[in-house]
């Protein structure tokens, strides 16, 4: 673990500067290094003023427990001891939400979401925090401010986004990396964050890793430990982007061409792909959007009508999963070939 004198040390030794990163189309400013998130570049920082400042080793100068706090969610999941795993408060009103994992750590939002905080107990460590932050804390962040989120992943097929949409262990995070040793660029892992630029869909980019469990890693490189753990005592592992050497990162935002979702396994086809009408891929979207358990009534509403004009301009197709078990090559040449003639077919 590391200590709370060694995040005062870190930040002293920056002599105030503070920390730019471009992820997700936002800018944000930390006072610690965020190791795997890409640097803004300097034309953006600091002449440009951040939309999220991120405090780490520190909460928010106030006793939560004197304030008004309302339980908003807690997970399904749950831990060793029976414990949710996560919980997120409403304080205040609103003024802020407290975001509690079972092991200690924390963070808190403010109400106009462009302040987070983050803070872990002795069980914790500033790395499980980083882990946290880089992943779902910034997917619920980017969800609260507005920005539909699906769970996909997306990789470039030259100036386009292709996205691959399913719950987890369907595939998504393997079929990118498996893109990525073909030598195509990851926009995004895990996280799909969506901006529509008149009635244009876009793929805004996001992280330069993809995080795979061993049994994926060992399919693409023929050993669960060809790569790191992202971090240690967690099961999944990192490939890491955009480095000398490493498969390449897409940091530029791109429409998106199309959408693949992975299908039932227990359900037999013929086909690798297979068409579907605009209501079928418009439930798989819902079903497969960001932070969902999360959102209010209103908000829901709103991501329906995103997702519904986003499955009206956008092909969405379905993936057959006896077709995407067995050679994920193969899967890449044939996801190459179906896409190129819905391109061409668009022109």
């Amino acid at each position: 673990m590391i200590p709370h004198d060694t995040i005062r040390r870190a930040e002293e030794s920056c002599n105030g500067n503070a920390f730019h990163y471009a992820v997700f189309g936002l800018l944000f400013e930390s006072n610690l290094s965020l190791p795997g998130l890409m640097r803004a570049p300097s034309s953006e920082s600091p002449a440009r003023s951040p939309d999220v400042k991120i405090h780490l080793g520190s909460l928010p100068e106030s006793d939560s427990s004197s304030r008004e706090n309302r339980l908003r969610y807690v997970s399904s999941y749950l831990d060793q001891t029976g414990e949710p795993s996560l919980c997120i408060w409403e304080i205040d009103g609103g003024s802020f939400l407290r975001i509690c994992y079972t092991d200690g750590t924390e963070f808190w939002v403010n109400r106009g979401f462009s302040n987070l905080w983050g803070n872990w107990s002795d069980k914790s460590s500033l790395a499980n925090t980083l882990s946290y932050l880089v992943g779902p804390v910034l997917g619920l962040l980017l969800r609260l401010r507005g920005t539909i989120c699906l769970h996909a992943s997306a990789v470039a097929f030259d100036d386009k986004g292709i996205v691959f949409v399913g719950p987890a262990g369907a595939g998504k995070s393997t079929t990118a990396a498996a893109f990525a040793r073909k030598g195509f660029a990851v926009l995004s892992d895990d996280i799909v964050a969506l901006v529509d630029r008149g009635n244009i869909f876009h793929v805004l980019p996001a992280y330069p890793r993809v995080s795979l469990w061993p049994d994926s890693v060992r399919l693409l490189y023929g050993s669960p430990e060809a790569l790191p753990p992202i971090m240690p005592n967690w099961g999944k592992l990192c490939l890491t982007l955009g480095q000398d050497g490493a498969p390449p990162f897409e940091g530029r935002i791109l429409p998106i061409g199309a959408i693949y979702f992975f299908g039932d396994p227990a359900v037999e086809a013929e086909s690798c792909f297979e068409g579907i009408s605009r209501k079928q891929a418009l439930l798989t979207l819902v079903a497969n959007a960001y932070a969902a358990k999360f959102l209010d009534a209103t908000q829901r509403a709103e991501e329906f009508a995103v997702l519904g004009q986003l499955v009206s301009v956008v092909p969405v197709r379905k993936i057959n999963p006896r077709w995407h078990v067995v050679d994920l090559n193969a899967l890449c040449e044939a996801v190459c070939r179906d896409f190129d003639a819905i391109d061409s077919s668009d022109h």
